[in-house]
């Protein structure tokens, strides 16, 4: 039961967090809130934030020892798995504009789009030329780096799933915020895991 009830708080907090920030939610709240609307991205991001709190007291309650462990031969690729969400993070942080990321941007210059950057145009460039959402591709090495018990087994598993779930529902607005040319996007970089940039960088004459 303590199981079950974990997972249906990281289920019904995933649920939650994607409905909020749906372009239907977001439409209706804009015409609601008119010029308080520029409040939402900050409000959205806090309580984010304090609704993972009383999820990760519960799951800190109910867990138990590892079954698994990155010891021995195993830690040097579990310091992969950290560096490379780290770095993904850093670059990624210097791509978006992160003013914007936390909501602050909109309440000082009263500007919103989907984009987390300060143009709201598509970009292309460093990180972005690799993976089409380093902050989410981050987030993988970092959960699974982890010792595992059934508690964070579950976490992890259900956290993987609405990350994919989520960015897959983002890809859909952004589509039909930029039509062609995020499609053309699309065709040139991955979504998350970098398989057209590795492909390019090990045949560059084949795929462009």
């Amino acid at each position: 039961m303590k199981y079950a009830i974990l997972s249906m708080l990281w289920i019904s907090y995933c649920a939650l967090h994607s409905a909020l920030i749906t372009p239907g939610v977001t439409s209706f709240l804009r015409r609601r809130l008119g010029e308080a609307f520029k409040f939402y991205r900050l409000s959205y991001n806090l309580l984010a934030l304090t609704l993972l709190v009383p999820i990760f007291l519960y799951a800190d309650s109910i867990r138990q020892p590892p079954f698994f462990t990155w010891e021995s031969a195993l830690l040097p690729v579990r310091y992969l798995l950290q560096a490379t969400g780290l770095i993904l993070f850093i670059a990624g942080a210097r791509q978006y504009d992160m003013l914007t990321f936390l909501g602050l941007r909109q309440i000082s210059e009263d500007v919103s789009h989907n984009l987390i950057n300060s143009t709201g145009k598509l970009d292309a460039s460093g990180i972005l030329g690799v993976v089409r959402h380093p902050f989410y591709t981050a987030v993988f090495p970092l959960i699974w780096a982890t010792d595992l018990d059934v508690t964070s087994l579950i976490s992890n598993s259900i956290l993987s799933i609405y990350l994919v779930t989520g960015t897959i529902l983002e890809e859909k607005k952004l589509v039909r915020e930029f039509g062609d040319e995020y499609k053309a996007y699309q065709e040139r970089v991955s979504m998350l895991f970098p398989m057209k940039w590795i492909l390019r960088k090990l045949n560059p004459g084949k795929y462009r």
